[in-house]
């Protein structure tokens, strides 16, 4: 592989969520503490939206880690596939919160469990936020049903807290008649962009410092202008493109990223393009827009009568 021929340390543009890779850059920044905040003044239901491979699931990570390191204060829960059925949901919930033995019972008995081993939570001082990853993908009636969960409550607060990662399908979802309940609910919402080309810049950058990398500018400025062009800014893209990019100049030898090798990457990548245009097209319009200066200076002539 190529670390050892670039002096770097580990994988800088693996697809695993690792939070050590993590960028607080002003998108990233503002989502995880608009989360921090809400948690911490107990809001209802939170959303964080994005499109596919804006790093959700990386912003996710780091929230939980970041409550686990309180775990006098906090108890998370993380369901990672959320296509179940309103049962279902039920029983991934109890397990989390640590009701992992003999709940496989009737819904309401199943519910009754949930409720008291949430008030037993909230009698040690202890938080419940539940984190539900992909939620565009429940179906309408699991998340009828972790509307109704969600009904589960003291005379002053809340007995957990929900927070959903999705793609922009559940903001649709959301705007159906049945589903309106839901969507007051949600106290909370933030959207994710992509980077920009300065962010690009920066978050290659930082994810190869991370990964060890301490030398001169690995990646030319022109390969990341076709970067940026060919990711459209998606975390995810950028990754898989840097990554095959190393691979291309590792394999000639070469020390540095350029023009070529990340258009290899673009090549080798299904989904991915870069935006062509012709030159006929481009020649054309020039000639067109000369054409239409030099008509524009002839008429000013002859109306000043310079012309004939």
């Amino acid at each position: 592989m190529y670390l050892e021929h670039f002096g770097i340390k580990e994988l800088p543009f693996s697809l695993t969520p690792n939070t050590q890779f993590f960028l607080s850059m002003a998108s990233y920044h503002k989502a995880f503490n608009m989360l921090m905040v809400s948690i911490a003044n107990r809001e209802g239901f939170i959303k964080v939206v994005g499109e596919v491979g804006t790093g959700k699931t990386m912003l996710c990570r780091k929230v939980l880690n970041s409550l686990e390191e309180d775990a006098t204060t906090y108890v998370t829960a993380y369901i990672a596939n959320p296509v179940l059925s309103p049962k279902g949901l039920l029983l991934a919930f109890a397990e989390e919160i640590g009701l992992a033995e003999d709940v496989d019972t009737g819904h309401h008995s199943l519910l009754k469990k949930i409720t008291k081993r949430l008030m037993q939570l909230s009698a040690e001082g202890k938080q419940v936020i539940l984190f539900i990853d992909e939620a565009h993908a429940m179906p309408e009636k699991t998340l009828e049903a972790l509307r109704l969960l969600t009904n589960l409550e003291t005379e002053k607060v809340k007995l957990f807290q929900v927070i959903l990662f999705a793609q922009p399908e559940l903001d649709t979802m959301l705007e159906q008649p049945s589903l309106r309940q839901l969507l007051q609910r949600i106290t909370f919402s933030y959207r994710l962009e992509p980077l920009d080309r300065e962010g690009l810049e920066r978050y290659v950058t930082h994810r190869l410092a991370t990964a060890g990398y301490n030398g001169p500018a690995l990646f030319g400025r022109r390969a990341l202008d076709v970067l940026f062009q060919a990711s459209r800014g998606i975390p995810r893209v950028i990754n898989i493109l840097c990554h095959k990019a190393l691979m291309v100049a590792y394999g000639k030898g070469e020390r540095t990223v350029d023009l070529e090798h990340v258009r290899r990457a673009v090549e080798d990548t299904e989904g991915v393009s870069l935006v062509t245009v012709s030159y006929r097209s481009v020649s054309f319009a020039g000639v067109a827009l000369l054409a239409g200066v030099a008509l524009v200076v002839y008429l000013i002539s002859y109306y000043n009568g310079s012309v004939p």
